[in-house]
């Protein structure tokens, strides 16, 4: 008995967590290849621009060592408004977020959970307008958000004004609806038995009462993925702010890095307000990736 026990654990080779050795090694050396370049800028922002040059020609570019102070990111309040760039990136994609989760779940779910003719055509075209690059139809945009009325309150009551250009509205209204978030709560939609559909009309609920109710809160992950690829090119616009917003005051955080190489450069300053502006988007991602990445594998399974 002993002899055979002995002879299968021979067989049965090594065991897997060394297998799998080499595998989490590739992964480590890929984890550490990208994250070089984050890894750079967050150690040379509390460096001097003199330090930073000097230990480009070794590891100590990547190493908290040397002259290491705050002095980069007091200097760079100092030099722009940096909180207020901040706030109106905070503001513009937590704004552009949630009403794109209502406003792309709502199409998504009539798409997706109601019957009615043409609606598998809408969404071809839907999907069509994703291979539009965005730079093809800029400047038409920006004359027909100029052209756009918009009601403002004022002493006097309600009075109608024309054009959009230097305000908040123009950097969130035009990108709340996007094709591939519709087409993914549309994937993930699908997914969810359309017998608790049948079953609620049964108990005489209306459709908004099913997606309220019972699509939306069995679709956390989807909202997770939606809501990350919302916030990062709201909070990473740049050639739109700078086209259509003139007043410092309304300025996201990408516009203002302009200000850094306008007289004399500081890489320290450019490598300080980099580290500001990323580490909102790296905690955002940490923070939902289990979401994330459940609500892409379940995209995928039924389509």
């Amino acid at each position: 008995m002993s002899t055979r026990s002995s002879q299968s654990r021979a067989t049965s080779g090594p065991p897997t967590a060394w297998r799998r050795l080499p595998v989490h090694a590739v992964r480590v050396v890929l984890a550490l290849f990208f994250a070089f370049p984050v890894v750079f800028m967050l150690v040379s922002s509390f460096k001097p621009d003199q330090q930073i040059f000097g230990d480009l020609s070794g590891p100590r570019a990547f190493l908290p060592v040397g002259d290491l102070s705050l002095t980069n990111y007091t200097a760079v309040f100092e030099r722009v408004p940096a909180l207020r760039f901040l706030l109106n990136s905070l503001a513009i994609s937590a704004t552009t977020v949630v009403l794109g989760i209502v406003v792309n779940s709502l199409a998504a779910f009539a798409l997706s959970r109601m019957r009615w003719p043409g609606r598998k055509l809408l969404l071809t075209l839907i999907i069509a307008t994703l291979i539009v690059p965005f730079e093809t139809f800029a400047l038409p945009l920006v004359w027909w958000v100029n052209e756009l009325p918009w009601l403002e309150l004022n002493g006097f009551g309600l009075t109608l004004t024309e054009g959009w250009l230097d305000t908040y509205r123009v950097q969130v209204l035009p990108f709340v609806a996007h094709g591939f978030s519709i087409f993914l709560f549309h994937q993930y939609f699908q997914s969810i038995p359309k017998e608790l559909d049948e079953a609620a009309l049964i108990d005489g609920a209306g459709w908004f009462g099913i997606y309220r109710r019972i699509v939306m809160p069995l679709s956390g992950p989807a909202i997770a993925t939606v809501a990350i690829l919302t916030f990062l090119p709201a909070w990473n616009s740049y050639l739109w702010p700078l086209m259509v917003v003139q007043q410092e005051e309304l300025r996201p955080v990408m516009v203002g890095i302009q200000y850094f190489f306008q007289l004399n450069p500081s890489w320290g300053e450019i490598m300080a307000y980099s580290s500001m502006i990323t580490v909102p988007v790296l905690a955002l991602f940490l923070a939902f990736q289990r979401s994330f990445i459940n609500s892409i594998a379940s995209s995928g399974v039924k389509g």
